[in-house]
């Protein structure tokens, strides 16, 4: 994960709320014959951001607009992407239609159905109340096609977890409240979230969490795992758990480095090395090695201790886990050095 700079940081629109910007200046152009230079929508919690016009273009029954995401100061691969409608006429309502660089749902377990285009329920809901609000205000039928399209969007999603989850060909268009928060937890747990419900909904047998791509090469190829079984944990292994316990799937692997995996068996549920550091002086006492509480990293520790402190590691990583899970899902760790080669395993 990004480390989180020491300075105050600017948030950023979600492709929910670009989008839905982007769908109200069409509106413009499809019922007023214009599109305004810049918009400004409500967002779920009341906000009333505004959004410049990047692109328009009106045509016979249909307009455009394109709106460029600004994320902030978040490391989002969306960040600058350019977000665009395309309104149409319709009948039966507010229709929704994927275009170039939005992905499809393929795989149960999400919040929108397969065959779908990955158009989150909420920006959904925004962008059926800026058509009932506009048509209203002008009196015209809020029946409406929204084709949504990122032009390079299949490329962008292979930088996401879409392809795990299933979705394949692009982006998502996402948000919960429209705005994006730098470096925000709840986001990369949210993924988590949406990766067991697309376990769970398939029936997996067993799924992984891992700290980092090193540990996730090693279990997934250790259990021959297939990719939508390999949850993105890093270093949220707290709320992989915490979800799982009220989702279980059968078996979970749990797979890291012995630095992250010493905190893990220490009783941390955040592995970041901001939220959670490794007791060394209780590693020596546990270890009976009081030179281990003199030294800087759990690497060092197991450098010099070697396989006995890997296995301490292991088995009581084991048992942070298991306090966390019920009786019915078995839990398995595997404790990695920096090559990939396994330390221990419990």
């Amino acid at each position: 994960m990004n480390r989180k700079p020491d300075t105050e940081l600017r948030r950023g629109w979600t492709t929910g709320a670009c989008a839905t910007a982007a769908v109200q200046a069409a509106l413009g152009g499809l019922w007023e014959g214009r599109v305004p230079r810049s918009v400004q929508i409500t967002l779920p919690r009341g906000e009333t951001p505004v959004f410049e016009i990047e692109r328009s273009e009106i045509g016979d029954g249909w307009a455009y607009a394109a709106i460029i995401k600004d994320a902030g100061d978040d490391p989002d691969v969306t960040h600058q992407a350019l977000i665009e409608a395309r309104v149409t006429r319709a009948s039966g309502g507010v229709v929704f239609k994927g275009g170039v660089g939005i992905g499809k749902v393929t795989r149960p377990g999400l919040p929108i159905a397969v065959g779908e285009p990955a158009i989150n329920p909420v920006p959904r809901e925004m962008m059926q109340t800026v058509v009932r609000d506009t048509a209203g205000r002008l009196g015209e039928s809020p029946d409406i096609e929204i084709t949504l399209s990122v032009p390079n969007g299949a490329e962008l999603a292979l930088k996401t977890w879409n392809p795990r989850l299933g979705i394949i060909g692009g982006l998502s268009i996402l948000g919960t409240t429209g705005i994006v928060r730098p470096f925000s937890c709840a986001a990369w747990i949210a993924s988590i979230h949406r990766g067991i419900d697309v376990a769970c909904a398939e029936g997996l047998p067993h799924v992984a969490g891992c700290t980092g791509a090193t540990s996730e090469k090693v279990v997934q190829g250790m259990f021959a795992l297939p990719d939508h079984a390999m949850l993105d944990m890093g270093d949220f292994v707290g709320g992989l758990l915490k979800y799982l316990a009220k989702h279980p799937v059968p078996r979970i692997t749990i797979g890291g480095g012995i630095g992250k995996m010493t905190k893990l068996a220490q009783g941390a549920r955040d592995l970041h090395s901001g939220r959670s550091q490794v007791d060394l002086a209780g590693l020596a006492e546990v270890l009976d090695r009081p030179d281990v509480a003199e030294m800087n990293t759990a690497l060092q520790a197991y450098e010099t201790v070697g396989a006995p402190m890997a296995k301490w590691v292991a088995q009581n990583a084991l048992v942070t886990i298991r306090a966390m899970l019920p009786e019915s899902v078995a839990a398995d760790v595997v404790v990695i050095d920096r090559k990939g080669e396994v330390l221990a395993r419990a």
